[in-house]
């Protein structure tokens, strides 16, 4: 499975990278939430392979998210 971040409307409430910070993160940057650079797509910070031992919790931080940003598809 894969998952994609809308990161230009992420408002940063760390619901993601707190309920999965094997997957997520945030940017240091901009503050964004963003795929580990361990599971990303080349360098897009926004897209990245779940692995199936991480697909409970990625799951789990998509539908904490207030705005609903992050897609697994």
């Amino acid at each position: 499975m894969n998952v994609i971040v809308d990161r230009s409307a992420c408002v940063s409430c760390g619901a993601c990278w707190n309920t999965c910070p094997e997957l997520f993160d945030q940017n240091p940057c901009d503050q964004f939430s963003q795929v580990v650079e361990q599971y990303r797509f080349s360098c897009d910070r926004a897209e990245g392979i779940v692995p199936d031992d991480l697909l409970s919790c990625a799951c789990e931080a998509a539908n904490l998210c207030p705005v609903h940003i992050i897609q697994l598809v």
